[in-house]
């Protein structure tokens, strides 16, 4: 059986095409840190895993981390990081599921994904098999302005998308201006909002009653998400539909929000929760609860998309408006598959692992941006 013999982590720093807005502020980038991590064959399963707080911080637990792969088998990527976990966070005082999570969802990403090419099998045919033959996906708008948004709403609509969904949480005046200029340019068309723990309890239910009138299929995270009984207490007191984001983090988190009857749907990705398996645990326990998931994305790039969408095909209770975020990079590194959904949809992927080649060129680029960040 093979073995593990080398991991690599290459921190890339990848400039957006616009400025994006949301009620934490505005980035100008992703970061990420790649991880590659090679057998006694050679082949080379590949992941990647958000930074924060800090990219040369994070890269140097998830190096430390790796090490403790080496001379195993990839099919044992469970008991590893159940180990790593064990060892190197709870052994340590360090019960920090939420951050330790956001490293182990690219490890347990490359492990999927070399596992599939030593198969020769795509990864949702691992995990079970697909559920169905393609996977919906949101138009994420952008933009700053009310103007600026209502043309990118307007362009995605003449291009046949079915889904819309839109930032606020930036303040009441302008959180109205913008849907409501949105609304006008996608007709009936399908809106959902995201508000990014932008509003208190209060807020949420008056702006909740104030954004009625543009039927809103649904606010995503109203609320601060360390209080699920907060966003219950919205979901209770309004007629919009509320779906769990950050707060939804852990399997623990999960079963929370449904045992307390918090949300509508759970929207959670790999990075939140720890990677593909864990994901396959997030959904049945949804599922117990009558609850869809919808896909969450993230700072990432088309690798984390590939991700998703094996998740996405292998899970029974999904959404058909899923999130990714690659095609806001001004160039992403995944070369192919063509990760661009068509009318809303992306087809399954058939081949091995997760399926995607990469632009070493645009990795090198990506590599440079990050030595000059730290050089600077």
């Amino acid at each position: 059986m093979v073995k593990i013999t080398k991991v690599r982590v290459r921190p890339l720093v990848l400039p957006l095409k616009q400025p994006y807005h949301w009620s934490y502020g505005i980035r100008e980038s992703f970061a990420v840190n790649l991880i590659e991590i090679e057998t006694d064959d050679g082949t080379v399963g590949i992941g990647e895993c958000t930074v924060a707080p800090d990219q040369t911080g994070t890269a140097a637990i998830l190096k430390r981390l790796a090490g403790h792969l080496v001379g195993h088998s990839p099919y044992d990527v469970a008991p590893l990081i159940d180990r790593i976990f064990r060892q190197e966070y709870l052994g340590h005082g360090a019960n920090v599921m939420r951050a330790a999570n956001q490293i182990f969802s690219g490890i347990d990403m490359a492990m999927w994904d070399l596992q599939g090419k030593l198969a020769g099998l795509p990864v949702h045919r691992l995990l079970g098999g697909a559920h169905r033959k393609a996977v919906g996906y949101f138009y994420f708008l952008q933009g700053e302005t009310a103007e600026e948004l209502a043309r990118d709403a307007a362009a995605g609509y003449a291009n046949g998308e079915r889904v819309f969904y839109l930032k606020v949480g930036r303040g009441e005046k302008i959180d109205l201006e913008i849907t409501g200029a949105v609304r006008r340019e996608i007709g009936n068309a399908r809106l959902r909002l995201d508000a990014n723990e932008g509003w208190s309890v209060v807020d949420a239910i008056n702006m909740c009653r104030k954004l009625e009138k543009y039927d809103i299929e649904f606010i995503e995270q109203p609320t601060n998400s360390f209080s699920i009984a907060a966003m219950a207490q919205v979901r209770q007191a309004v007629g919009i539909p509320i779906v769990a984001d950050q707060s939804a983090f852990t399997l623990y988190d999960v079963y929370e929000i449904c045992r307390q009857q918090a949300a509508d749907m759970i929207c959670i990705g790999p990075r939140e929760i720890g990677g593909i398996q864990p994901m396959m645990k997030v959904a049945a326990v949804a599922e117990s609860a009558g609850l869809k998931i919808c896909i969450h994305s993230s700072f990432t790039t088309g690798i984390t998309t590939c991700a998703e969408h094996h998740i996405a095909l292998a899970i029974p209770n999904l959404d058909d408006g899923n999130q990714i975020m690659w095609q806001l990079v001004q160039k992403d590194i995944v070369s192919s598959p063509n990760l661009a959904p068509v009318n809303g949809w992306i087809d399954a992927f058939q081949d091995p692992g997760l399926g995607f080649s990469l632009a070493e060129d645009l990795i090198a680029e990506g590599e440079a941006r990050y030595a000059a960040k730290i050089s600077a």
